[in-house]
């Protein structure tokens, strides 16, 4: 999700308190809120896929999933974010009503404006939340998916999926599949084939002789 706007430095119980009384969610950033901007019909569709699909999945669980309209905020920070699905099976966070604290999967369906924060500082703290075992991310434009697991050792290794491949949430046993994540959402545009009248020419010397079905130089 994107970052619009600045307010004025404040605690994490001040921003709790300024955050009810505001129209627009804020994410909560080093002391910052930052209003998110609103998302595409794309955007929207694939996340509500994901948690659909997830809440069905673990239902009858001790594990809950939540959208964007749920806070969190990691354990020992004053940060607080609105990720796009993110599922949490601890049983303190069932007694956490405003924000959940302790997630073992994150999804976060990218955006142009901010796949590059997402990717980068945004999944830079998330790494640091000890419950956290897989962090996703949807790319709407080619439909790949990567997928960021722990190991033991708590390095995350990159598991990548291509379009149409079903992709595997080992976090909470669950494969979600290529039309379960996609359902009611357009495919991408292809890409514009390019205009002949302008690539370049090339001017053959006299006498240059090109084999069928061989390309010139």
């Amino acid at each position: 999700m994107g970052y619009a706007a600045r307010r004025p430095v404040m605690s994490a119980e001040s921003f709790l308190d300024w955050e009810a009384g505001q129209v627009l969610r804020h994410e909560f950033v080093n002391g910052l809120p930052y209003a998110m901007a609103g998302a595409e019909e794309r955007h929207a569709t694939t996340a509500g896929n994901v948690y659909l699909t997830l809440r069905q999945s673990l239902a009858g669980t001790p594990c809950r999933t939540f959208m964007t309209d749920m806070k969190l905020r990691p354990l020992a920070s004053d940060d607080f974010f609105y990720p796009d699905v993110f599922v949490t099976c601890a049983e303190a966070d069932r007694e956490r009503r405003l924000f959940k604290s302790e997630p073992c999967l994150i999804v976060e369906v990218l955006s142009p404006s901010t796949a590059a924060y997402d990717r980068g500082e945004k999944f830079a703290r998330y790494r640091r939340i000890a419950s956290l075992q897989e962090v996703v991310f949807v790319d709407l434009d080619t439909r790949r998916v990567d997928v960021h697991r722990r190991r033991p050792d708590g390095l995350f290794v990159l598991h990548p999926f291509d379009p149409g491949e079903d992709i595997v949430l080992a976090s909470v046993a669950c494969t979600l599949t290529a039309a379960q994540l996609f359902a009611d959402v357009p495919a991408p545009a292809p890409a514009p084939a390019p205009d002949p009248s302008s690539l370049p020419q090339v001017r053959m010397p006299p006498g240059y002789w090109v084999p069928p079905g061989a390309a010139a130089p």
